[in-house]
């Protein structure tokens, strides 16, 4: 039997949430190894500190739901203060985490990548204002009928995402590999794997091609295909997976490399099927010319060799 997701503010939708930080809190103490084919900023941490970290995400979040509920902001007030609710939790969760291995706070601008949260705000409707408050074509389900699953879903992704956001704010923080080896091997934070200046440089690298990638090609690939990546947190580690999303608002805000790659996804989709097919029915006939040419070219020969051979 499916397990929905409450639709309004209730006792019931208070419950849910409840249920929905006890579970997620449970599954954090699991694996956190990183069993994607990609990069996560969050590999340079040890498993210890990504639990850690998590951990204190989760509970960040807890007291800013808190603090949304106790504000009552309506739907049109949170879309207008979503970014700079994001910023000062990401900020929130950064300091404390600095704070902890005894590094100053710092007045550098926090980097958001709103492709890696694009959800957010979703999840925060889920948590506020129940299932009735999502757009109607954003997911491939109706709304009122949104699985208990799908939301647990949304948030381990949150989490996933948060911090890499603020790993990835720290690197940047820091800048030298050098900078950034000294600081995570003095706390005891590195990954075993990430243990020398060269494995760091080469693992940022790889880090910045593949975001690079991602943004141009990816990203925009994705919303074609009008799916979006989620990390989950799975008993093998964090995983990937892809669910269906209308993304037609994320189109109207790409850049012209974005536009320009969508564009050739549509042609190529347009175009490579009829050509495909043409081309199919090109060397069908080519090939029955060629057969019956070869054919009619043996009977032939044939007929004049045995000419020959009767004379």
């Amino acid at each position: 039997m499916i397990k929905y997701w409450p639709n309004q503010p209730s006792i019931k939708l208070n419950n849910a949430i409840v249920e929905l930080f006890t579970i997620t809190e449970k599954k954090i103490i699991s694996n956190l190894s990183n069993e994607t084919n990609t990069y996560l900023y969050l590999d340079i941490l040890n498993i210890n500190n990504r639990y850690k970290l998590f951990h204190l995400i989760v509970n960040e979040f807890k007291i800013l739901i808190l603090d949304l509920i106790e504000l009552n902001l309506n739907e049109r007030q949170l879309d207008y203060l979503d970014k700079k609710i994001l910023t000062i939790f990401v900020e929130k969760v950064l300091n404390n985490f600095k704070q902890q291995s005894n590094l100053l706070k710092s007045k550098q601008k926090i980097l958001l990548d709103v492709s890696k949260i694009y959800l957010t705000r979703e999840l925060i409707i889920y948590l506020i204002f129940g299932s009735s408050r999502i757009k109607y074509k954003l997911f491939s389900f109706n709304p009122l009928y949104t699985p208990y699953n799908h939301v647990q879903i949304l948030f381990e992704n949150f989490i996933i995402n948060i911090g890499n956001i603020v790993i990835k704010n720290i690197i940047e923080e820091l800048k030298s590999s050098a900078a950034i080896y000294k600081f995570f091997k003095t706390n005891n934070k590195c990954n075993y794997i990430y243990t020398s200046n060269r494995s760091i440089t080469l693992f940022l690298n790889n880090l910045r091609w593949q975001d690079f990638i991602e943004y141009y090609i990816y990203n925009t690939r994705s919303l074609y295909n009008e799916r979006e990546k989620i990390l989950l947190i799975s008993s093998q580690g964090i995983i990937t997976k892809y669910i269906y999303t209308s993304n037609i608002e994320r189109i109207r805000c790409l850049n012209q490399i974005q536009g320009f790659i969508l564009f050739w996804l549509e042609v190529k989709d347009l175009i490579i099927p009829k050509t495909e097919r043409t081309l199919i029915k090109t060397s069908k006939y080519l090939l029955y010319f060629i057969i019956n040419f070869l054919s009619n070219l043996i009977i032939v020969l044939l007929r004049l060799s045995i000419f020959y051979l009767n004379k």
